[in-house]
């Protein structure tokens, strides 16, 4: 039981920095590849392709939403049975979540995939730039199952505290992008059907590094019957249900903030796009964070340390603050070379100054939300992080996002959604608290998560 609930003792802002760090190198490496990616199109010196993936973006965080929502309950389920001690309960919820999510995976990407422009014309391409994007999307989306093996098998070693591991499955994805990209770009001339290609190649490399090491070293897998299919159902619905809720929050959210850019032109648009390469690259520690303590507070709920708990909360908001700072500092005084980078001219750059300047200080309080949806969903409270992102990124975006708009244009619109960051930021921060106080009592800890929460008392256990 050592081995495997590693996260019983020793320092929770050492385990919390080394699982951040390890995660986020993995992550960085995905994410210098879309900035990279970013810079290849550029370099083509045609607009209408940075566009295009600015489009693609929106609709590509859609359908990740799904993945990471099956991540989250994978994770949260295993490291749970981990810390109560019952290893083959963990590796038969390993088992179900890899057959769960590679069947609705391929379910959700089929119904995105024939939908594909609509979809694209909803967040605003048109003409040239919706022909680019559909075309994108259409190589990308059917390998979306891989992805999703990838994320959740990142998860359910993350849960095993094998965060070495984990890293190295978004690595390889990287490698393998980094290594594709300017050869099918370039090299074959297919210019962004080559940058979709390399994408869904490096797909192939996650999905196969993440399963590898959990067969191999990690408890491996069971059989899986329809009995336990039918068992491990539930408990995984009520954690993957509101997780994937949530996170559709958020490309919901950047839906409408892209098509509110798209008002000011396909210049604006293209910086827009180029910040959200940035974003993950200059915080994907934070991005990391939350998969990264989701394990520590669930093997500690799950060992009855709630004390142990509240500090892990504690301590990772301390690490966001730390990081936020620093990453916001290096971008300020980085600004004018990476305008240079992608040869940013007019509303282009100066949407990539405004993010590299105060902007930046503003993702402390998503990574406060961050924090917050990962001790809601490892202590059986998942759809207290789907309130607040679905009030995030709509009463806090789309309200402050037409007001600033209105009054300062395109640089209005990236403003007016760092500033519902805030509110939601402070809002989680109060009920998180909440949540953990609430925790205190000791949990049985073979009792589901859904038994566990106040909608399950509710629905099921009515007087």
């Amino acid at each position: 039981m050592a081995k495997q609930a590693r996260f019983l003792e020793g320092n929770l802002f050492r385990h919390i920095t080394v699982m951040s760090l390890t995660s986020s190198l993995g992550l960085m490496a995905i994410f210098a590849v879309d900035f990279i990616d970013m810079i290849f199109i550029a370099m083509l010196g045609k607009a209408e392709l940075a566009a295009a993936i600015g489009y693609a973006g929106a609709i590509l965080f859609f359908t990740s939403s799904f993945g990471i929502g099956m991540a989250i309950a994978s994770g949260a389920l295993v490291a749970r049975a981990l810390g109560s001690g019952d290893a083959l309960l963990a590796r038969r919820r390993a088992t179900t979540a890899l057959v769960y999510s590679i069947f609705f995976g391929a379910l959700f990407a089929g119904a995105v995939w024939i939908n594909l422009r609509p979809l694209a014309s909803l967040v605003g391409a048109s003409g040239l730039t919706l022909d680019l994007a559909v075309l994108y999307l259409s190589i990308i989306i059917p390998s979306l199952p891989l992805l999703v093996v990838g994320m959740v098998g990142g998860a359910i070693l993350r849960a095993h505290g094998a965060a070495r591991k984990a890293m190295l499955v978004t690595i390889t994805g990287g490698v393998i992008n980094a290594v594709l990209d300017p050869i099918l770009i370039f090299g074959l001339d297919m210019e962004l059907a080559g940058a979709a290609w390399a994408s869904v190649a490096a797909r192939v490399g996650i999905a196969v590094s993440a399963f590898l090491p959990i067969l191999r070293e990690h408890g491996g897998l069971t059989r899986p019957t329809p009995e336990a299919l039918a068992k491990d159902f539930r408990p995984i619905l009520m954690i993957a249900f509101p997780a994937i809720l949530t996170q559709l929050a958020t490309p919901v959210g950047q839906a409408y903030v892209t098509r509110a850019m798209a008002e000011f032109g396909e210049a604006a648009v293209a910086g827009m796009a180029i910040v959200g390469r940035m974003t993950p690259l200059a915080f994907g520690v934070l991005f990391a964070l939350s998969g990264a303590v989701g394990p520590i507070i669930g093997q500690n709920s799950g060992a009855g340390k709630t004390d142990r708990v509240a500090r892990a909360y504690r301590d990772a908001l301390l690490f966001t603050a730390g990081i936020t700072l620093l990453n916001s500092l290096i971008l300020f005084l980085l600004r004018e070379p990476i305008a240079a980078l992608f040869d940013a001219q007019g509303i282009t750059r100066e949407l990539v100054f405004l993010f590299c300047g105060p902007l930046a200080l503003a993702f402390f309080f998503n990574g406060m939300i961050f924090v917050s949806n990962a001790a809601f969903n490892n202590l059986g409270h998942p759809f207290q992080s789907t309130w607040i992102n679905w009030g995030r990124h709509t009463l806090g975006t789309i309200p402050l996002v037409m007001i600033f708009a209105a009054w300062l244009g395109a640089p209005g619109v990236q403003i007016g959604q760092a500033a519902g960051g805030v509110f939601f930021g402070l809002a989680a921060l109060w009920l998180a608290n909440r949540v953990i106080r609430s925790g205190m009592a000791k949990p049985d800890p073979r009792e589901p998560f859904f038994r566990q929460s106040r909608l399950f008392q509710m629905l099921y256990h009515r007087r």
